[in-house]
């Protein structure tokens, strides 16, 4: 198992109920994770996902395949220009 410390910002904390948290993930990439967390925390956190990006290693990832280390950040869609 690979332990993840996943941290929420705005409405992705919002939905999580939560800014951070310790995950067990068997596989961990992007894909994998976005599923875990769908499944855990339903449909609000389904509309963050829909539109928001992982930061990993201080790069936005959204490319389920991508692999992820001990941390990455769930950056919901921001508005703004």
């Amino acid at each position: 198992m690979n332990v993840v410390t996943v941290r929420y910002f705005a409405a992705a904390a919002d939905a999580a109920g939560r800014e951070e948290e310790r995950l067990e993930l068997g596989e961990a990439t992007v894909g994998a994770l976005r599923e875990l967390l769908a499944e855990r925390y339903g449909e609000p956190m389904r509309r963050v996902l829909r539109n928001g990006s992982f930061l990993v290693d201080g790069t936005v990832r959204r490319d389920p395949a991508t692999p992820i280390g001990a941390a990455v950040d769930l950056l919901p869609p921001f508005a703004g220009g």
